[in-house]
């Protein structure tokens, strides 16, 4: 019971933090393209870790990554105005990084492809 509880969580506090992050935030230094993947909440609902990926230059993700974990109370003040729970999850912002790995992956592969073909 509590499994399905903690993904619906999981999954509603992800969508409201995407809403803020794209609508409610106003600050100067998130220029990149910012996506939430997603959200992982304790069982205790006391810290929630949010995974960001970042698309743009190194200085614009680091940017907009600082901006980001700066706003951090902002973005808990309004998911506890939009979401009700007892306890607002303290945010600990992270980088994703598993698209890039992807993308690294697969050309690797299509390098070994070209080898195998020459």
């Amino acid at each position: 019971m509590a499994k399905y509880r903690s993904g619906r969580i999981n999954e509603e506090m992800k969508k409201e933090i995407s809403s803020i992050v794209m609508n409610g935030l106003k600050d100067p230094r998130i220029t990149a393209m910012v996506t939430i993947t997603d959200v992982e909440v304790t069982s205790d609902l006391r810290y929630a870790k949010v995974f960001v990926s970042i698309f743009g230059t190194e200085t614009q993700k680091a940017d907009s990554l600082e901006a980001l974990k700066s706003s951090a109370g902002f973005i808990r003040r309004e998911v506890g105005k939009r979401i009700q729970l007892r306890y607002v999850p303290e945010l600990i912002i992270t980088v994703d990084d598993t698209i890039d790995r992807g993308m690294h992956i697969d050309e690797l592969i299509r390098k070994a492809n070209e080898k195998k073909e020459s």
